[in-house]
């Protein structure tokens, strides 16, 4: 063969390479890709065209798909659409997926690898393919107190059931209705999504699992919880109670809500509890530092950056390298200190469970389109907060809190309940988020529960945990001792 050849049958070869390399690259290796590009109309009709599987709450469709009369095979369609939106999310054409519908896509249009002898069978019976259904832990009656409890004011509610982990209530105001983002018309679509996008609060954005507050007094707990299992202090030590304490290293004061004093002086770990005294718990995180409250606050679930429920979730944190000022403020909630409504409900399940942190979830099950079960969501162990005997004090504590103290609104007859208030101090010149976490009944715990009201709700700059927050997290409580 002469030069001139070898170098053409080199460059067809070496263009034959590329070629093949390209089309490995765009259906292989760029497949997934392309496949989910919101540009792709092909990809946009398939999915469209197979039945997604429905979200289910108690057994009931809160989300599911109809057949379409247009060029698309099946129409969304949620019901109650605002009061579940934090659980399900929305799916939509033009603007992608959120919440559980994101979560568990690949289940809900039956593409997981769990459901491959499904799409095996329905291959070789010629049967149209259908997504999976995603079962929920959702208890109706606690989502609707909770939803109820909220109104118009903007906030989240949380409730866990402890010795599982399972969600039973997951609600943020304002919501919205995923029906308006589910059309098939991309202008109106779009239209709705950036009206949530401007709206106040915004809706899209789940206050119960994406947004981090100061948690303020509710975070005493886990102050308390390290000078329990720190082994230098119980319920009766003798903590200092000024009306006002002056910070080290600083001219700056602590003061007690209301500016004046805890009642006693020195006052008692758990009477400082009752009472939720800050001057008290200030003192008593500078005694313990910095470092102990941060790994008690790690052992609760904060700093871990990878808690799904399976959607994702803000990151609760704690600050890091902080002088005894900003750990005095940090030991009551403030300073650089911003935990989730989970995240606080997760506090209150670990206590009322012995001490032991169970993983949250709200997919209790997925099951298949011939109804055989694919996948069962089983309790699992986050990790050991405290001990047993500091869970069972913290117990104690917080049913003086109720019995007597900040949380009297949070009262049930005949239950006995244990909670933690909270009013925490947040942007200059807005009102005080009012917080309140509890768990009933004390000596069997069914559920815990996170309440927040941002910036006091309708009591603004008067709220406080106790007055705004205590009575939607009984009614929560009711609820779920009630179903």
């Amino acid at each position: 063969m002469n030069t001139p050849l070898r170098r053409l049958s080199t460059v067809v070869i070496v263009m034959f390479v590329a070629l093949l390399g390209a089309v490995t690259w765009v259906q292989f290796v760029n497949a997934d890709s392309l496949n989910s590009d919101s540009r792709n109309a092909r990809a946009l009709y398939r999915e469209f065209d197979n039945a997604r599987g429905p979200i289910v709450v108690a057994g009931d469709a809160v989300a599911e798909s109809t057949k379409s009369k247009d060029a698309f095979g099946y129409q969304r369609k949620y019901a109650d659409g605002e009061l579940y939106s934090a659980v399900t999310g929305f799916f939509s054409i033009a603007n992608g997926r959120s919440e559980l519908e994101q979560a568990e896509n690949s289940q809900l249009t039956g593409r997981s690898d769990q459901l491959f002898f499904s799409r095996v069978r329905d291959l070789v019976t010629g049967r149209k393919p259908e997504g999976a259904a995603v079962e929920t832990s959702i208890l109706p009656a606690a989502q609707k107190a909770a939803f109820d409890g909220l109104g118009k004011q903007q906030g989240a509610v949380v409730a866990i059931e402890p010795a599982t982990g399972r969600i039973l209530a997951l609600v943020s105001t304002p919501g919205f209705d995923p029906n308006d983002l589910a059309v098939h018309s991309t202008t109106k679509a779009n239209d709705a999504y950036q009206e949530l996008v401007k709206a106040d609060g915004n809706p899209l954005r789940s206050n119960a699992t994406r947004e981090v507050y100061p948690p303020g007094s509710t975070f005493k707990l886990i102050t308390a919880a390290a000078a329990l299992e720190s082994g230098r202090f119980d319920v009766d030590s003798k903590l200092p109670a000024p009306v006002k304490l002056t910070l080290p290293q600083s001219t700056a004061t602590i003061g007690n809500f209301g500016g004046g004093g805890c009642g006693a002086d020195p006052i008692t770990l758990a009477e400082a509890l009752r009472v939720s005294c800050n001057t008290a718990f200030a003192w008593l995180g500078m005694q313990l530092g910095a470092d102990a409250l941060r790994e008690q606050a790690e052992r609760f679930g904060f700093d871990d950056t990878s808690l799904t429920i399976p959607m994702g979730t803000a990151t609760s944190r704690f600050p890091a390298d902080m002088n005894e000022p900003q750990t005095a403020q940090a030991a009551i909630g403030q300073f650089d200190v911003a935990a989730t409504p989970l995240q606080m409900a997760m506090v209150s399940a670990a206590i009322a469970n012995g001490g032991k942190l169970m993983s949250p979830h709200v997919v209790d099950r997925i099951r298949a389109a011939d109804l055989s079960v694919v996948q069962t969501t089983s309790p699992h162990l986050q990790s050991t907060a405290v001990s047993p005997g500091t869970a069972a004090k913290l117990n104690e504590m917080m049913i003086g809190v109720v019995k007597g103290g900040s949380g009297t609104s949070a009262q049930i007859s005949g239950v006995q309940v244990a909670g933690k208030t909270g009013t925490a101090q947040n942007a200059v010149g807005q009102a005080p988020h009012a917080w309140f976490t509890a768990f009933a009944p004390a000596d069997d715990p069914q559920v815990a529960v996170a309440v927040l009201v941002e910036h006091g709700g309708s009591a603004g700059s008067e709220a406080t945990g106790g007055r705004v927050a205590a009575p939607i997290a009984r009614a929560v409580i009711e609820a779920v001792l009630g179903s």
